[in-house]
């Protein structure tokens, strides 16, 4: 089952949220779930709420678990103008909590969601119960990052005449690829949408480039430093976040826990399903009380 619920982020911008799990039946603090934890996934750049709805499901069996579509991205509102900044993506996630009454919440970021999840840990630690960072970098990434990524959006071949050439190209066809990776081609097929003339982008480029723009000139070092709650950090073997920076960031972490999860590249949830809860759930128990 899946349940839709509509929220009203900062400056009035319309997000969806989902829960992939039949809902509690019993009522309590927290919104619903009987008093139990609460879980909000966060998608990285590009992504949507949907990618998380296996990690959902098997986290409903212990908490209520709440996927976020964040502006811009899957049913979420794209203003045309955003704005797409850091502070408007924390505060998106901040009211998001009150208004659900999560807190104390678990916030389990991918790549962007994982930066916005540290950065509201950060600056609302009564929040924040724990953290699970997956795949973001806290040092800079700099503008040559920044071109690349722009190149790379912009040697898509869209419109795709298939779902099935969505999952090729992504999977196997993209000359950034140094192996085929058929989960990454399965992860971009779900963010695409039919359209007259084919399979397109379901989010705006441009925005995305925007969203992107915010936060790949400057190192987040200091803002993990502040997070007092305990945190996972999850790279993928084959991922984009190399293993020396992952253990720098548990050591700078008050309360870091480090993982990797092997042949997994950055979309480790999507890559090795089980190797992904294997690392998060024995992390969860310890952390949260039962």
């Amino acid at each position: 089952m899946v349940r839709r619920i509509d929220v009203i982020g900062s400056a009035g911008v319309r997000l969806a949220a989902w829960e992939f799990a039949d809902p509690p039946k019993v009522c309590g603090r927290g919104g619903e779930g009987g008093g139990r934890s609460s879980v909000l996934l966060l998608h990285g750049l590009m992504g949507r709420a949907a990618h998380w709805a296996g990690t959902s499901r098997w986290l409903a069996g212990r908490h209520r678990a709440v996927a976020l579509d964040q502006r811009g991205h899957g049913r979420s509102e794209r203003p045309a103008d955003g704005p797409y900044t850091r502070e408007v993506y924390v505060a998106d996630v901040e009211t998001v909590i009150e208004r659900l009454g999560l807190a104390p919440v678990t916030l389990v970021g991918h790549a962007m969601g994982a930066l916005t999840a540290w950065q509201l840990a950060a600056r609302r630690p009564d929040l924040v119960r724990a953290l699970v960072i997956c795949e973001m970098r806290a040092s800079a990434l700099g503008a040559a990052s920044q071109r690349e990524w722009d190149a790379w959006c912009k040697s898509w071949p869209v419109p795709f005449a298939t779902l099935a050439d969505v999952r090729k190209w992504f999977g196997e066809d993209d000359p950034s690829l140094e192996r085929p990776r058929p989960a990454r081609g399965d992860f971009f097929a779900e963010v695409m949408a039919e359209r007259a003339d084919g399979w397109r982008p379901v989010f705006s480029r441009r925005q995305m480039l925007h969203a992107r723009e915010t936060y790949v000139h400057e190192a987040h070092w200091e803002e993990l430093a502040l997070v007092e709650c305990p945190a996972l950090v999850v790279r993928g073997l084959d991922g984009s976040l190399g293993r020396a920076e992952a253990q720098e960031m548990v050591r700078v972490l008050p309360q870091g826990v480090y993982a990797e999860v092997p042949d997994a590249g950055h979309y480790v949830h999507y890559d090795q399903p089980e190797g992904w809860r294997g690392v998060v759930e024995p992390f969860l128990a310890a952390a949260l009380p039962a």
